[in-house]
Parts: C-alpha cells; structure tokens; sequence
C-alpha cells in the first residue's frame, strides 16, 4: 500500500509507518537505546506526537481564531535533551506552515530527517 506521495506502508515491530524511510529511521533510534554513550542513549521514543494549537489574529478590522495540530513522527528522549523529529520525503505547504506555527507556540525546534 502506498500514500499521495508513492511511498510506500512498512510494519515493523507490530507498528505500520507511512514510508521505509520512517521505519528506518525507528530502527536506528531502537538501536541508539543500547548506546554506551549516557548522551546519545534514546530512553524514550514516542511515535506520532501531537501538538495542538490555537491562533487568533487580526485583519480588516476583524478578529479570526484558528484551531489545529501538527502531528510529527517521533518524539526523542535523550539524557540530555528532547527532539521532536520529522522523517520528510516531501516538504508540502501545509506542513511548512504548521512547522513554523508549532516552532513558534512550543518554543521547539522540529528536526528535518
């Protein structure tokens, strides 16, 4: 099976991601969780993070509220800091939009992979 964007549906650990690249990218964070290294050790992967949001803004006189969410594809625990990750074939509109609104309300810093 596969999306708009041909790529194609992989299972892996009873878990179906949206392309290969997701799905490898999971098994090198699965890898990481054995790492030595107390920096680079994942101790946590959270799939499909939700970040909810919430925008008013001004125009023509008039005040509009926009509701949504931006869903990425991992959340990363280290020792040391967290990373929210973003596994991208293709960069759309929409998703550059959201990317910058959610940056900008969560003070976060989404990671392009």
């Amino acid at each position: 099976m596969s999306n708009k964007f041909n790529a194609k549906k992989i299972i892996i650990d009873g878990i179906k991601f949206d392309s290969k690249k997701e799905a490898l990218y999971y098994m090198q964070l699965k890898a990481q969780k054995k790492a030595a290294n107390l920096n680079d050790r994942v101790l946590e992967i959270e799939l499909q993070p939700r970040f909810d949001y919430k925008i008013e803004y001004s125009a023509n006189g008039r005040t509009f509220s926009k509701k949504g969410f931006y869903k990425a594809d991992f959340k990363v625990v280290y020792h040391n800091r967290i990373e929210i990750i973003d596994v991208k074939g293709f960069k759309t509109a929409t998703y550059k939009r959201k990317k910058k609104i959610i940056e900008a309300l969560y003070l976060i810093k989404i990671i392009e992979v």
